[in-house]
């Protein structure tokens, strides 16, 4: 007689955090938004892990309770605001001290072209501090903030006045504009700052705009991340455009070489604006983990 034994494995990534980077820059050239396939990974590896996030929008301030609203209007007029706008206020009240336990009550929302996404909270109490930060006194459409975290069930009502979305344990935000990331991207030898400024702006902004990108998947992930953080795509798009090539296609798959690790190959291709011819240069993205890195620089793409 024989006895069933039911086994049940769990995996448990911890990754280790790296030293805190800066967004970075590049070059791009002109493109309109293309659609980008989810990267496939097999289902087991997908219920072992944790859902990371890797989002790219704005993080704004809620009332979660009437009381809290009514709390905050006490709080705020023992501040000096004469001549203050409402967003000058709220900054300002909430930057001091006395007053970080109205920062620890409100709610924020990611909200990613212009949808309200997550709502994020952090994996630290002390990191309060990188959502404050991320509530400008005076902001701009070209304001971003990066979220780094893990994605939790769909919050209660309670939690923020009704709004059930999902909710983001954060581990790291990265507040910037725009316009400062691009003006921090190194130039290439022989491109202009105001003709590589544009490209690069298009560029940028044709990645983060990509249909449906809220950060969540492993090839939004990819993209995300090197959007901020690998400056060779933006080379490489100036190259191209000097060369009369635009952008034409983004697209993310499985990597065949991925093994145990999950990686992705994120495919960059350009179409001469003459003659219809493509190129094709590609990067390799671990994204097992809650921080992706670069596997493999970007190279020419040869398809299978």
């Amino acid at each position: 007689m024989s006895e069933e034994t039911e086994m049940t494995m769990q995996a448990d990534d911890q990754p280790n955090l790296p030293e805190e980077p800066n967004p970075v820059s590049a070059q791009a050239a002109p493109t309109a938004p293309v659609p980008v396939p989810e990267a496939s990974r097999p289902a087991e590896d997908a219920a072992a892990r944790p859902d990371y996030v890797y989002g790219i929008g704005r993080i704004e301030p809620r009332f979660p309770s009437l009381a809290i609203e009514k709390e905050f209007a006490q709080a705020r007029a023992k501040v000096k605001t004469t001549g203050l706008t409402d967003s000058q206020a709220l900054e300002e009240v909430l930057s001091q001290r006395e007053n970080r336990y109205l920062a620890r009550q409100l709610c924020y929302l990611l909200t990613i072209q212009g949808l309200e996404t997550y709502i994020v909270s952090p994996a630290d109490s002390g990191d309060f501090d990188l959502l404050i930060e991320a509530v400008r006194p005076t902001p701009n459409p070209t304001d971003l903030d990066v979220v780094i975290g893990r994605r939790g069930p769909v919050a209660p009502p309670d939690l923020c006045n009704g709004m059930m979305l999902p909710m983001v344990v954060f581990d790291q935000i990265y507040s910037f504009d725009r316009d400062s990331l691009v003006k921090d991207i190194p130039r290439p030898d022989g491109v202009k700052g105001k003709d590589f400024e544009p490209a690069a702006t298009e560029l940028f902004d044709t990645i983060i705009h990509l249909a449906d990108n809220a950060g969540g998947t492993d090839d939004h992930r990819a993209l995300n991340y090197l959007a901020v953080r690998d400056p060779s795509i933006y080379a490489k798009a100036a190259e191209q455009q000097a060369r009369d090539f635009s952008i034409s296609e983004v697209k993310v798959q499985s990597s065949s070489l991925a093994g145990a690790r999950n990686i992705v190959e994120v495919v960059f291709s350009f179409t001469n604006r003459k003659t219809d011819f493509t190129e094709r240069f590609f990067l390799r993205v671990d994204v097992t983990e809650m921080y992706p890195f670069l596997v493999t620089k970007l190279s020419p793409y040869y398809a299978r």
